[in-house]
């Protein structure tokens, strides 16, 4: 009895061990979010790239396009390993170049090359992938790691197997793309010109993405193909639907290392002999583990069960690809003016959705990258004119405001200063003060074809009436409110170049959310040119409706708070907004701080209830773990925010408001440059009923708000939630 208690004790200390040194990155589960259930989908996809890679890749079960993912957990087909820089559902990839191997004849067409999987047979890590892909003849291994700008491969095949592997340069017909190979020396290069989104967007001329492929096997037989056809022997083609398929010597294990480049085909050769100038697949595959454990330990935590802790870092990994690093060492391409820059640049921001928290969660866990980020943005528009909305990889009009505005004032507000200040407030004033072409007469209708930028669409009308309305404008309503909250950004942005007019004219203009209150039906409420208000209530919404949007002020609460008829009345109204059907939709970003608002109403214990429950329900360790769209990270970002106890109800503040923490202890190191700075959470008789906060202390002083600075965090210093099963009905 005795020596089965000592083993029980050693087995258990040996399990606490083992779970105290998994590495961070080992916790990650890029398949979470990946599963559809009828309609609902968390709209990820499983990336291998190391933070911010220019290019990512990840296993194909399906034809990307606008409004279709590469991967979907539910499929059991696999067309091919895509090079991708697709960032989200609804918008398209471009560039892109493809893999896929097979056996016997050679196949091209998607739904005749696919083999079959099974996930019990698939391992998915941020910075390796495999895959036992099955057909008649055996089974293939498939594996991938990367670096920044490039991929490695490697396909194992059974013995003596007629095996093959098709490299597909362009998948949309409308589209042209260009690809050859050189037998003797190993190595395929070509094109693509494939922009999904340029329908949204001017035209670019000169885009293409770039690659260059070597291989570790000689090549025997080779030749191209154009949709289904064959052609045997040739060395290069150039058309739609494109690509080359080879055959080896020796072909149980092949590698092929790719290369990457929106500059030319030289410079993605360069990437690759700089960043895998070997076919070491492992290392290549520890360096990549490395640098996602270097940076998802700048936050440290423990305390929670082991599905909390992985959904934790899992949403780490999510905030963390976004937006995408588009420098070449030293050079950059814009698509914006369709030429090559000296330089560092970023792409694929996500703007609409990743303004309010993903982008303010990276001023803190990945600074360095912070003042480069905004660089890209003040650079777009000195090439294109503006700022963009959400870049693809140049304007798209995709979505509503222009919420770099915000993305710009954060930084600035919280002391960023690598770019140039009076540039940052040219760009920001113009968005709010230029309208754009044809803005009196154009409706701006989502995703309508190109005709020009729409940057603030409705700023004609809104600088005429104080709001845009809705028999001129689409999503009329919407488009105030973020359009007086963009106000507010620009204001910060005038402060700070010393603009004192400047600063006081956009103030006042902040407040334009009020001419669309109706004090009558207590919503924000469509108006019409002549004031008069639109008999169609559910009109001029973006992605939503009256509930959606009522509680959208960021920039003013306390005055959103007054409108409504004070706090207590606010408090009733707020509660009612979570208490019905399609109120409040998490799964989509312009209700996230609402779980917050309680805090400047004097009822922080009921935003302690909502972040909880939220953070319980809306977050799961399983492929069906997002019920909406993760959005480049935003959806990650809430949740790690709400994990840690805080939240930025007011992205161009430096002010968070408290929320309540998931962990028993949380460490953040804000300065990879200095790692002495640490800010530590800890959260005290912390359980599942104890979920509300008793008292907060901040480096021994006791809060007497429910609010933090950002300095606090970044200073370093201690911050301690005493926690209890009762609601503190007086903080």
């Amino acid at each position: 009895m005795i020596f089965h208690s000592i083993i029980f004790v050693l087995l258990l200390l040996e399990a606490l061990f083992a779970n105290a040194q998994t590495d961070a990155v080992d916790r990650v589960n890029p398949l979470m979010g990946t599963k559809q259930i009828l309609l609902l989908h968390g709209r990820t996809t499983p990336f291998v790239t190391p933070p911010f890679g220019m290019t990512h890749w990840t296993p194909q079960t399906r034809n990307s396009r606008i409004n279709e993912l590469s991967y979907y957990y539910g499929d059991r087909h696999i067309i091919g390993f895509r090079g991708s820089h697709k960032p989200a559902k609804w918008m398209g990839d471009y560039g892109y170049v493809g893999l896929m191997p097979g056996f016997g004849e050679v196949k091209t067409l998607s739904d005749e090359r696919r083999l079959r999987f099974s996930h019990k047979h698939e391992t998915s890590t941020p910075y390796f992938y495999s895959v036992d892909l099955k057909a008649k003849q055996g089974i293939v291994k498939a594996e991938m790691t990367a670096t920044e700008r490039c991929g490695l491969l490697r396909f194992n095949f059974p013995n003596d197997e007629d095996g093959f592997v098709i490299i597909e340069a362009t998948q949309n017909p409308a589209f042209d793309g260009w690809i050859k190979v050189d037998a003797e020396n190993g190595e395929i290069i070509g094109w693509n010109a494939d922009r999904n989104s340029a329908i949204t967007g001017p035209e670019v001329p000169g885009f293409k993405g770039y690659f260059c492929i070597k291989i570790d096997r000689k090549i025997t037989s080779y030749g191209t193909w154009n949709g289904g056809e064959i052609y045997n022997d040739s060395v290069q083609i150039e058309g739609k639907n494109v690509g080359v398929w080879l055959r080896f010597a020796d072909e149980k294990e092949v590698k092929f290392k790719v290369g990457s480049s929106f500059i030319s085909i030289d410079q993605a050769r360069d990437n690759l002999a700089k960043e895998i100038p070997d076919f070491d697949f492992e290392r290549v595959e520890q360096e990549c583990k490395k640098v996602w454990n270097d940076h998802l330990n700048r936050i440290e935590v423990e305390g929670a069960d082991e599905d909390a802790l992985d959904i934790f870092y899992t949403s780490m990994y999510h905030s963390l690809l976004f937006p995408r690093n588009t420098s070449e060492y030293g050079q950059y391409y814009s698509a914006f003016d369709d030429a090559v820059h000296d330089g560092d640049s970023y792409n694929d921001f996500s703007l609409w959705d990743t303004f309010r928290a993903q982008h303010p969660l990276l001023t803190i866990i990945a600074p360095e990258r912070v003042d480069g980020m905004v660089r890209a943005l003040l650079q777009m528009y000195q090439q294109g004119g503006y700022m963009p909305k959400w870049p693809n990889p140049t304007y798209t009009n995709i979505m509503i405001g222009t919420h770099a505005d915000a993305v710009v004032a954060d930084a600035v507000v919280k002391g960023f200063r690598g770019f140039n200040l009076d540039t940052a407030y040219a760009a920001v004033w113009k968005d709010a003060m230029v309208p754009p072409d044809g803005d009196s007469v154009k409706d701006w209708r989502d995703r309508a074809p190109w005709t020009s930028y729409e940057a603030r669409s409705g700023l004609y009308w809104y600088k005429k009436l104080g709001y845009i309305p809705v028999d001129k404008t689409s999503e009329s309503v919407s488009r105030t409110l973020e359009s007086a909250y963009d106000d507010f950004c620009v204001a910060q942005v005038a402060k700070a170049v010393g603009k004192t007019e400047d600063h006081d004219y956009f103030m006042q203009r902040s407040k334009f959310y009020q001419n669309l209150y109706n004090p009558e039906t207590k919503f924000m409420a469509p108006r019409n040119a002549d004031g008069s208000w639109n008999e169609h209530r559910k009109w001029g919404f973006t992605e939503g409706g009256p509930w959606t949007y009522l509680f959208c002020v960021m920039q003013d609460v306390p005055g959103m708070i007054d409108l409504m008829g004070g706090k207590d009345a606010f408090v009733k109204r707020l509660d009612k907004g979570f208490g019905g059907i399609f109120r409040y939709i998490h799964e989509n970003e312009p209700g996230h701080h609402y779980s917050y608002l309680y805090d400047y109403a004097d009822a922080a214990w009921k935003t302690q209830k909502r972040v909880a429950h939220f953070r319980k329900t809306k977050y799961h360790n399983q492929p069906f773990g997002l019920n909406g769209d993760d959005d480049c990270g935003q959806m990650s970002a809430w949740y790690i925010f709400s994990s840690l106890g805080f939240y930025p109800v007011t992205p161009g503040t430096d002010v968070y408001a408290i929320g309540t923490p998931l962990f028993e202890k949380a460490v953040i190191h804000p300065n990879p440059n200095d790692p002495s700075i640490q800010f530590t959470i800890l959260a005290k008789n912390l359980s599942k009923r104890n979920k509300y906060i008793k008292a907060a202390y901040l480096n021994g002083q006791r809060l007497e708000e429910p609010f933090l600075h950002h300095s606090d965090i970044t200073r370093g210093g201690e911050l301690i939630f005493e926690m209890d099963s009762r609601p503190n009905k007086v903080w």
